[in-house]
């Protein structure tokens, strides 16, 4: 396979990464409309875990679930896939591929997910032991259709780092459930949208020009959503421990102060390098101060989950928050600085 071939190819993964992430954002939609119901009296709150298996509630969630995964399964299927050649079931190695941000991001959605749906399984009724494996299953699921259908596409492949990291996020909500009965250390995301500089950007071998801002807004977009969850240049991930768990009932530590562990990566401007194919011309940013490195981070948190509140409406929507890294201060590790201090970190 020629050079230029491999560079097209990896731009075909990126545009259908751009809608596996749309249909991700969609399916997150869908699922924060299934936490949300109306508000009735204290003891018959709609939000309220049922003690006992609800029917009503039970197949109302399986159709709305199901509901859900088959169009979006559907609607993957006919919107990308079905423009490429399909093929026997096959492998693809990304290991690397932004530096591994992508995978991350699968180790935090298939987390989330797992205790989202764990989250409805125990609000129609069943037992919190089997709510945990079908919450986990779910996430396993959710994440695996896409690999599978990767599998089977000529351009891409089932990639076993992205199916491994489904495992472990899935993983990781469950043994903390059956370890301790809660989530003690919770995955997180941050991030804020930035806008990239006109630096202009040459051809490999002709005259041809472009800039960096031109090719960030054909990778990530423009609009503020868009690039929150495409530009893993500014995207960390965090694991944050809540320490009051760990510590005796005596200790004056706040139960809802934590401390997180994060990592990130810099100045990708492609997948495995900065080097790209754009209508048949192919650039590369050779410049030593736009060289890519890994991120690691030390930051306080809250686990809003934590913060005590009376109303189930309130819990709820605190709860919610918790798929996000609080804005703080933070120490940063990388190659190229060394420690940074930043007085607030996004």
């Amino acid at each position: 396979m020629t050079r230029a071939a491999k560079f097209t190819m990896r731009v075909c993964r990126l545009c259908r990464q751009r809608v596996e992430l749309k249909m991700r954002a969609a399916g997150l939609a869908l699922l924060l409309s299934l936490c949300v119901g109306p508000v009735q009296s204290q003891d018959q709150h709609w939000l309220l875990p049922a003690d006992t298996l609800n029917k009503g509630r039970f197949w109302t969630a399986t159709a709305v679930s199901t509901t859900l995964y088959t169009g979006t399964v559907i609607g993957l299927s006919t919107i990308w896939y079905d423009q490429y050649a399909r093929t026997r079931f096959h492998f693809f190695n990304d290991w690397g591929e932004w530096k591994n941000m992508d995978k991350f991001g699968h180790l935090y959605t298939a987390y989330f997910e797992s205790q989202w749906v764990f989250s409805i399984a125990r609000w129609t009724g069943i037992k919190p032991a089997t709510a945990a494996w079908v919450g986990a299953g779910a996430g396993v699921l959710l994440q695996g259709t896409i690999e599978v259908l990767d599998g089977y596409s000529e351009q891409w492949g089932f990639s076993i780092p992205d199916f491994a990291f489904n495992l472990l996020g899935a993983s990781t909500f469950l043994t903390q459930h059956f370890l301790w009965n809660e989530q003690r250390i919770l995955l997180k995301v941050s991030g804020l949208p930035t806008s990239y500089p006109d630096l202009e950007i040459r051809a490999v071998d002709n005259g041809h020009t472009t800039t960096l801002r031109q090719r960030t807004n054909s990778l990530y977009g423009t609009g503020f959503f868009e690039r929150f969850i495409k530009d893993y240049n500014t995207q960390t991930v965090w694991a944050s421990m809540n320490v009051a768990a760990f510590l005796p009932q005596t200790s004056r530590w706040p139960a809802w102060l934590n401390v997180a562990i994060g990592y990130g990566a810099e100045h990708m401007y492609g997948g495995f390098e900065n080097r790209w194919e754009e209508n048949g011309v192919i650039y590369e940013i050779t410049r030593p101060d736009y060289s890519r490195y890994s991120q690691f981070y030390l930051a306080p948190d809250i686990d809003f989950s934590r913060i005590p509140s009376r109303s189930p409406l309130i819990r709820t929507l605190l709860g919610m928050l918790n798929v996000f890294k609080f804005p703080s201060p933070a120490i940063e590790f990388n190659r190229i600085d060394g420690v940074r201090l930043h007085a607030i970190h996004f």
